[in-house]
Order: C-alpha cells, then sequence, then structure tokens
C-alpha cells in the first residue's frame, strides 16, 4: 500500500480505526473522518501510533447532511487527484425517528444514502487510480426490502430500521457497482460481524426485536467482547489483495469469504425502484453516471 491513498468514513473509532491502523502500518496514506474534533485527534494520534505511519490525516464530516458529504469530497478531490481505495465504514443506529436538515430519516441517510453519493462524487479521482470502493454492511441484513418504509414511515427503529438499511446500501452497491464496471473502479461490500464499537455500546434493549430481548443479556455480552480488528479483516483483504484488482460486485463475509448476496439485492425491479428513488432524494438524477449503461459482467473471483 506504499504510496496509495485511502480514505475511510468513520475511522477515528472502532471497525474504521483497526482498518486505518492496518492499511497505515502497510505504507498508506490515510484519510479518516470524524464528526468530532477533539474525538477525531484522539483517534488520529491513536492510529500514528499503532501503525508508526504518520501520513494519517482527519476530516471533519456530518455524513447524514448531503452538504457535508459534498464538502468532503471536494476537500478530498482537490487534495487527491488519485484515490486508490474508498472505505465507505460509517455506520449510525438509533432507538428514535430523527430528520436531517435535507429531510430524511438519519438512519437511512448515513448508512444507505451517504455510501452512494460520496462514491458517486469521487468518481474522477477513483477512476484516475483504478480504485476500489468497500461499503461496509451491518446489523442482519436480510428478508424483503420494503420501499414503502425505508426511512422508518412505520416506526421499528433501532436494529431492525439499521438492518433495513443496511440492506439496501447493499442493493445500491451492487447495482452502483454494474454501472461502474467500465470505469475501472470496483465496488465490493464487506460484512464485518459483531464489533465492540461505540454505535453498538449505544445499544439498549429497546432496540432490539422482542425475541432479542429474551436473550439480551447474551446478545450484549457477545457485543462487547468481539473486537473491532476481527471485525475489521474483510474490509481489510478486500482494499488490500492483489486478487481482488478486478473483481467487483461481489458480497464478502466476516471471514472475506464470497458469498451470496441477500435475495432482496438480486431483485432487478425492486433495486432498480429503489435506485431511482434514492437518485431523486440526492438530486443525482443524471449526473454522476447515475444514467451510466448497466455492464451485465463482472470478473469473478479465482476459485
Amino acid at each position: 500500500m506504499d504510496g496509495k491513498t485511502v480514505l475511510i468514513t468513520g475511522g477515528t473509532s472502532g471497525i474504521g480505526r483497526e482498518t486505518a491502523i492496518s492499511l497505515a502500518q502497510r505504507g498508506a496514506r490515510v484519510i479518516v473522518t470524524g464528526r468530532d474534533a477533539a474525538r477525531g485527534a484522539d483517534g488520529v494520534a491513536a492510529i500514528r501510533q499503532a501503525s508508526g505511519n504518520a501520513k494519517v490525516t482527519l476530516l471533519l464530516a456530518d455524513l447524514a447532511q448531503q452538504a457535508e458529504v459534498r464538502r468532503l469530497a471536494v476537500e478530498v478531490s482537490a487534495a487527491h487527484p488519485r484515490l486508490d481505495v474508498l472505505i465507505n465504514n460509517v455506520g449510525y443506529i438509533d432507538g428514535e425517528r430523527q430528520l436531517t436538515a435535507d429531510g430524511i430519516e438519519t438512519t437511512f441517510a448515513v448508512n444507505a444514502l451517504a455510501p452512494l453519493l460520496l462514491t458517486a462524487l469521487l468518481h474522477v479521482p477513483l477512476a484516475a487510480a483504478g480504485g476500489r470502493v468497500i461499503n461496509v454492511t451491518g446489523g442482519m441484513p436480510r428478508g424483503r426490502l420494503d420501499l414503502d418504509n425505508l426511512q422508518a414511515e412505520r416506526g421499528a427503529l433501532g436494529l431492525e430500521t439499521y438492518s433495513h438499511a443496511k440492506l439496501a446500501m447493499m442493493a445500491l452497491s451492487y447495482e452502483q457497482a454494474r454501472r461502474l464496471a467500465d470505469t475501472g473502479i470496483t465496488l465490493n461490500v464487506a460484512y464485518p460481524g459483531a464489533a465492540a464499537t461505540a454505535m453498538t455500546a449505544r445499544m439498549t434493549p429497546a432496540m432490539v426485536p422482542g425475541w432479542m430481548r429474551l436473550i439480551w443479556p447474551v446478545f450484549s455480552l457477545m457485543m462487547r467482547d468481539a473486537p473491532p480488528a476481527r471485525a475489521a479483516r474483510s474490509s481489510i483483504y478486500l482494499a488490500t489483495a492483489p486478487e481482488l484488482a478486478r473483481v467487483s460486485a461481489r458480497y464478502y463475509d466476516t471471514n472475506s469469504r464470497p458469498t451470496t448476496w441477500p435475495a432482496a439485492v438480486l431483485d432487478d425491479k425492486r433495486r432498480a425502484q429503489l435506485w431511482a428513488h434514492s437518485m431523486a432524494l440526492l438530486g443525482l438524477e443524471a449526473a454522476h453516471r447515475s444514467d451510466a449503461p448497466v455492464a451485465r459482467s463482472t470478473t469473478q473471483p479465482a476459485a
């Protein structure tokens, strides 16, 4: 990774920090994003110390806000004409329905829309480097994509809404990867598994489904004891493995193995509806390759 530039959203703590440490140890120039200047500075100091690499910088951005995502993209593009790796790692969970300045429910804005928008806006530096995009999923991203409840219009916040937003992100990632197939940019999704992070530490029994509350002591203990370094392995693998240089539109599990996409991701009709709806929310209908032709084939990893 010597000489390569990596951007990791939510990289100042948890899984993002562990990912940043590993890539910095390999010689990469690492940019991490965070919302808080003091915590961000502490995170950067920890990454530098653990990696022995001083080429770690912080950019402040609240990725729930589209204006902040756009500002971040402008700053990165101006400073780095080539971006080798973008890891959309940031995640958000809440037990209450909150709206962003754009009028979008925050869980959906951060987990589903922010990766789509940032990847689109960084197209030029990513294409210049033949870059890799890794989108980090989480929760329990399976089941049906409910297009009428993308923003928790019918309630059920907490883990259910988080998982649904991550499932939507996966469907958008699959579609975006197909549309980027002729650009040299690859896009894959990593599932980290359980991890003790600031986000999971904020979870309460009220934020999980009823059946999970019955096993809350076991669930919370499992989350508390799960090291973020282990959860970062799939992102690190996707960012560094030479054999993945041309592999795109794939989903990798917590053990860095290619695995089957959830059925909802492969539903062409529903995915197209989600794509069109998301493009409208982001104002990208006729820009940033949202209208690019879909390439039907993607390179598969070696057996």
